[in-house]
């Protein structure tokens, strides 16, 4: 069984700067567990334990979706929360895409998902990447500077930077002792890529 899912990866040039936004976060909340910028992905569709015939199903799904969608580009653009704002569960950097074809793509691929038999997640989509998972409540002064971040007051934090997507990837995700570890099993590129 494999712990799958499908996402984009982020290059280089991402990673140094979330790897940045993650630094100048952690000075005003020290105590907050944030995760490797080197794993930082954003998840199209979460599919969980799947065997070998499943797998080969998500891959085709994947693939196919991918060939639907052409290259296209977005920006880091803001950090939000999950969860109350005094008691966030998740703290993320937002994406932003005015075009509508990363919308496009996560719904040409939960099509693709659900006609092979996959139950996908009826949520509205929230492109976004994690940055860090609370785990107890803030405290007030925790709290009070998060309410700057969030309220924009420091601008360093978002990218003027534009992103290029030219790949849909299957990803394997291993639990282990010092974290979650993630492999691309299949990089299914975009339209005329």
């Amino acid at each position: 069984m494999t712990r799958t899912f499908i996402a984009l990866e982020m290059n280089q040039d991402q990673q140094r700067h979330l790897e940045d936004v993650i630094r100048q976060v952690a000075r005003v909340l020290p105590d907050v567990h944030f995760v490797e910028p080197a794993g930082i992905h954003l998840t199209l569709a979460f599919l969980g334990e799947l065997n070998d015939e499943q797998l080969a199903q998500a891959t085709e799904a994947t693939a196919w979706a991918a060939q639907q969608s052409l290259p296209y580009s977005y920006r880091l653009n803001r950090i939000g929360t999950f969860g109350s704002p005094h008691s966030p569960r998740v703290i993320w950097m937002g994406i932003e895409e005015p075009t509508g074809a990363l919308l496009r793509l996560h719904r040409i691929l939960n099509q693709q998902l659900e006609l092979r038999g996959f139950a996908t997640d009826k949520r509205p989509f929230s492109p976004h990447l994690t940055l860090a998972r609370v785990k107890r409540p803030l405290s007030p002064l925790e709290q009070q500077h998060l309410q700057a971040l969030l309220s924009g007051q420091q601008t360093t934090i978002t990218s003027s930077t534009s992103y290029s997507v030219h790949a849909l990837n299957v990803m394997k995700s291993e639990l282990l002792r010092t974290g979650a570890h993630y492999t691309v099993l299949r990089e299914c590129p975009l339209k005329n890529c």
